[in-house]
């Protein structure tokens, strides 16, 4: 195999799907030291790799100055840094372009891409049989590196470190009570009971910006004084600084869950119309795994979850006790 100098690896999907795409990176740097290595993201990911130790320089698709022409624009821009590799982890119409006409001699991706017929490697990617994402995005890698893949890994600065200092003063845990999908998450009555649950902890509640008001809701709804909304105060490392100290983590399917994994923080991670077995559960050293002990012919309803309930009644989510939750085993 000759060596590889430059190399890009492409994950313009939400959160989650970019923090589990560091476990490529770490792979390869392991086994290409000296490469340079870039990653492309979508905007709106790029602050999760502003101080990386070791990524050369982080490409960003922003798509709101047009899809396309900002499309070719970054095409003209990867073709310009002539790639020895290109690795593509996204599954769209969009980052297959980007890879097939990259001008790399070596494009790997998945099947799935319409545009994987051009691709020089291609694997399909697997959901069930408990395969992890990281090991379905290693299949692509395997052959430039070995069997076994790395953990996805997260670098918050001394900075974002030093921001959230002054939380972790006293023992705390972190709940990250939101959810794109209204079917990924525990339902709110349900993060108020659990709240109630802890009086000698101090309670972070996280989450962007667009997750401020639900966490105030179950902030008041609580009547704790010990439960603080720090949603929308953090960025996505320093909630990551600050989940890598807490005494528990609890989060649904979602983003968060991927933070915790990526700095190995301790988590437990909520499952309501979504399985583990998809391939998205947690890898930190300490994890567990709740979800609805009744089995509901409905479940799971989707891979990514809808804004409601499909059947109208949302037994996964509401199925779920808070001591399940706080006691999991």
């Amino acid at each position: 195999m000759s060596k590889l100098k430059k190399i890009l690896v492409i994950q313009t999907a939400f959160i989650g799907d970019v923090i589990l795409a560091t476990s490529v990176l770490e792979k390869l740097h392991g086994h290409y030291s000296g490469a340079e290595i870039f990653l492309l993201v979508r905007k709106g990911n790029e602050s999760l790799f502003a101080d990386h130790p070791f990524l050369k320089e982080t490409l960003v698709w922003n798509k709101q100055q047009g899809k396309y022409s900002s499309l070719f624009k970054m095409l003209k821009r990867i073709r310009k840094e002539k790639f020895d590799l290109v690795v593509n982890l996204h599954r769209h119409a969009s980052s297959g372009f980007l890879s097939a006409f990259s001008g790399s001699k070596k494009i790997v991706g998945f099947d799935k891409n319409p545009f994987s017929f051009l691709f020089t490697g291609k694997q399909k990617h697997i959901i069930g049989r408990d395969y992890h994402e990281t090991g379905r995005n290693h299949s692509l890698i395997r052959e430039f590196t070995d069997e076994h893949p790395a953990k996805p890994k997260l670098y918050p600065s001394p900075e974002q470190n030093e921001k959230v200092r002054i939380y972790k003063a006293a023992k705390y845990v972190c709940m990250a009570p939101a959810s794109v999908w209204f079917t990924k998450q525990w339902p709110e009555k349900k993060w108020v009971d659990l709240c109630k649950e802890f009086s000698e902890k101090k309670i972070y509640l996280l989450g962007g910006p667009g997750d401020k008001v639900l966490c105030n809701r179950i902030a008041s709804a609580s009547g704790k004084e010990n439960v603080i909304n720090l949603a929308g105060e953090l960025d996505f490392l320093e909630s990551a600084s600050l989940m890598r100290d807490a005494k528990m983590n609890f989060v649904n399917d979602s983003g968060p869950l991927h933070l915790a994994s990526a700095v190995n923080a301790p988590v437990t991670a909520i499952y309501c119309s979504t399985v583990p077995e998809f391939g998205f559960f947690p890898l930190s050293d300490k994890s567990f795994i709740v979800q609805a002990e009744e089995e509901l012919a409905c479940r799971p309803c989707g891979l990514h979850g809808f804004k409601t309930c499909p059947e109208k009644h949302f037994k996964c989510g509401f199925g779920i006790t808070v001591q399940q939750v706080k006691n999991p085993s």
